[in-house]
């Protein structure tokens, strides 16, 4: 039985991850239950749709990743197997002495490619490809699949795989970008004999269903990040994509040379997402001859150096012991598993991580849901005002004659013919929209992007030298900005044009006055700032800055520019969301009047015809009216489902 005070911390961020599974859950059904009711009404649109499922799919595969980086002999692995894999009674992951995270190593979990080690091989460096590429081909992959996940044994053994490392000719390794005779001993592979040893694997992925990974976890366990080979991707995209980042520092040793160069080039420079400082190994400053007190001291004072010299929060570092944790855990001691630290640690991790993430999908997914569903509810309302219109006329026509009615019939059809008139006029409008809306993506298009990274590389002059890369990098995040500003105009100039429409239905016919969504751009142009400042900060790096390794820096612009292609991609489809999003409405209203009033026009006829279908008619309208309430009623649910908040 693990500790009660350290079990009960694990439970507390195991809980923390089932609540917050269950109201992305929850979240994913109200927005299917939205779809569901939009088919029913016949409000479909087939772009529409399709984007509602695709939202609903990002929030089913949703993932909450914790990175964990340090400098080699830290105990990364140690404490995964302390935070995660106590259950198993023994050490899981390899953990001995020295280097044993050769490549970047994810642990999940995804049901449909059930329990395996995927590891993709350590020559695929030598291509133009990013990892993140090469998980959308799984035929580059290794896969080794893990059969009993109940034996301890097996699952070890295949995840031994990740540690494994051969010895390759030098010509080998320099084409891996694994060795330079230039650089000294310690930042390359070791070599022996002519012989350089080299991971065997590039990156790899545990998929393993553990109770925290089957809740959403991903766990990034790194190598040294000091080491020549370190993948710029990590940089720019792995680390800045985690919600958290744990630095991993030796308590005896406080913060090495190594360790600060870790921590400058690569962790303080991510911008936005927690940065916990874990000081482990401080079981090495108990001693058995000095009092609690006293050993409180000596790691209060480590803490205050190490905060002094990150320049960061005290709170911000968590004083641990992995190995004395992972023992308390498989063997119920209370005492040493409270003295580890660690319940502290993964109280901290449930306070942040989730509440962050949480945030991230209120952003991004609820605010346009919310905004579907309010235009929805626009519609209905429009309606359920044309319907009361019907029925306050269709009363007053109680005991009227028939040449009352032929006046209200010639009144109507007036109206008729001139609204038709108006429907003809919103339609060429509606064109002229959709060629703005073309202007508009194709600045985001793949073709205005790949024009923009041959400028970058004339700019270069095809010159892999940090100055070579700090013009082209000047050419090409102004070419995203400028981009970036031609879409903010031309998305101003629709939302003005869709305005007036709403206002013209609006005082004209009486119309629900739809306010139209502005395209947020603001998340895309600080995701370009931040890859800029994240660029800027890897080209000036002490170790981008001696090598000026041609491999290193061609690589980094690759990962670069594949990390704008992503951005360019999403930031085209959110245009066209929005844009659907916000022309759709307004084309729906106008439709939709269009049919009340040849309904009405055609009801009208029918009472002149014979006066006997009046009563039928208001009779018909009332039950309309209470349909068209219930629907607003059921939007006003939905909208309350998707904004109900994480229950604690």
């Amino acid at each position: 039985m693990q500790s009660r005070n350290a079990k009960a911390a694990l439970d507390g961020f195991a809980r923390g991850l089932s609540q917050f599974k269950r109201w992305r859950d929850d979240l994913a059904q109200a927005i299917a239950d939205y779809q569901s009711w939009v088919e029913q009404q016949g409000f479909s649109d087939g772009e529409q749709d399709l984007r509602v499922y695709e939202l609903i799919e990002m929030l089913q595969s949703d993932k909450l990743t914790v990175a964990l980086v340090a400098e080699f002999s830290r105990g990364k692995t140690e404490l995964l197997n302390a935070i995660f894999f106590s259950d198993y009674k023994q050490r899981l992951l390899p953990s001995a002495a020295g280097r044993t995270t050769m490549c970047p190593t994810e642990l999940r979990w995804d049901e449909k490619d059930g329990p395996c080690v995927k590891l993709l091989p350590i020559e695929t460096r030598k291509t133009a490809l990013t990892i993140s590429e090469y998980k959308r081909t799984p035929v580059h992959w290794t896969t080794m699949h893990i059969l009993k996940i109940s034996s301890a044994e097996e699952v070890r053994e295949a995840l031994s795989e990740i540690t494994k490392t051969k010895k390759v000719n030098m010509r080998e390794a320099q084409e891996l970008g694994l060795y330079d005779p230039k650089q000294p001993a310690d930042k390359n592979a070791p070599v022996a004999d002519g012989m350089v040893e080299v991971p065997v694997w590039r990156h790899a992925i545990v998929n393993f269903p553990n109770p925290l990974l089957k809740q959403g976890l991903v766990v990034l366990d790194t190598p040294g990040l000091n080491a020549l080979g370190v993948e710029p991707e990590l940089t720019l995209n792995t680390l800045p994509s985690a919600q958290a980042i744990l630095f991993l520092l030796a308590a005896d040793a406080g913060v090495t040379k190594t360790d600060l160069d870790v921590w400058s080039n690569h962790v303080s420079t991510v911008k936005g997402n927690p940065h916990l400082v874990i000081l482990n190994k401080i079981d090495i400053l108990w001693d058995e001859l000095h009092d609690d007190a006293a050993v409180a001291k000596t790691i209060a004072r480590q803490v205050e150096e190490t905060a002094r010299t990150l320049h960061v929060d005290r709170k911000a570092i968590f004083p641990v012991s992995a190995q004395k944790g992972l023992i308390a855990k498989i063997k119920g001691d209370t005492a040493l598993a409270a003295k580890s630290g660690l319940s502290v640690l993964e109280d901290k991790l449930t306070q942040d991580l989730i509440p962050a993430r949480q945030m991230l999908i209120r952003n991004r997914i609820v605010h346009e849901v919310s905004g579907r569903v309010e235009s929805s509810r626009g519609l209905i309302e429009s309606k359920l005002a044309g319907v009361n219109k019907q029925l306050g006329e269709l009363k007053t026509l109680s005991g009227k004659n028939h040449e009352v009615i032929q006046k209200m019939i010639l009144r109507m059809r007036a109206e008729k013919q001139q609204y038709d008139k108006e429907v003809e006029g919103f339609q060429l409008t509606k064109a002229a929209l959709s060629k703005q809306a073309q202007i508009l993506l194709g600045h985001l298009s793949m073709t205005s992007l790949d024009e923009l990274i041959a400028k970058t590389r004339v700019a270069m002059n095809e010159t892999w030298t940090t100055r070579g890369l700090k013009n082209g990098m000047e050419t090409f995040f102004s070419g995203t900005r400028e981009r970036m500003e031609k879409v903010s105009f031309e998305s101003d100039e629709i939302r003005k044009v869709v305005e007036a429409i709403y206002l013209r239905l609006h005082t004209e016919y009486g119309l629900a006055k739809i306010v139209p969504p502005r395209l947020s751009l603001l998340p895309f142009v600080m995701e370009f700032k931040k890859l800029e400042e994240r660029a800027d900060a890897f080209r000036d790096s002490p170790v981008t800055m001696m090598t000026e390794q041609h491999f290193v820096i061609k690589k980094f612009f690759i990962t670069m520019v594949s990390q704008a292609r992503q951005l360019f991609t999403e930031c085209n489809t959110a245009s066209k969301n929005w844009f659907q999003a916000a022309v759709s409405p307004v084309f729906a209203q106008i439709q939709q009047h269009k049919a009340t009033i040849d309904r009405s026009f055609e009801a009208l006829k029918k009472i002149h015809e014979n006066m006997d279908s009046l009563g039928e008619r208001i009779t018909e309208l009332e039950h309309v009216r209470q349909e068209l309430e219930k629907q607003m009623k059921t939007t006003d649910v939905l909208l309350e489902r998707i904004h109900r908040p994480l229950s604690g």
